[in-house]
């Protein structure tokens, strides 16, 4: 592989990541969506759902909700 195809396909994966998040998440996201009447926010619902932060994990639902209220965000985890 020359080194300019290297860079096309690197630049194409920077572009079109070929993760899970990619490949599974968004897809199955959009065809949850797509049977609501507003799609943008149900896509966000359902990209939550389906990949959460692993950041909020140990937090409850009201807990999470209330740091966004403040505009916090969550302390790290403590292992």
């Amino acid at each position: 592989m020359s080194p300019v195809e290297f860079r096309r396909w690197r630049e194409y994966y920077r572009l079109f990541p070929f993760d899970d998040r990619h490949r599974y998440h968004r897809p199955a996201a959009l065809i949850a969506a797509s049977s609501r009447s507003n799609v943008q926010q149900g896509f966000a619902d359902f990209i939550e759902f389906l990949e959460p932060d692993p950041a909020l994990a140990h937090f409850s639902g009201s807990d999470v909700s209330i740091l966004r209220t403040f505009g916090l965000r969550p302390p790290p985890r403590k292992s």
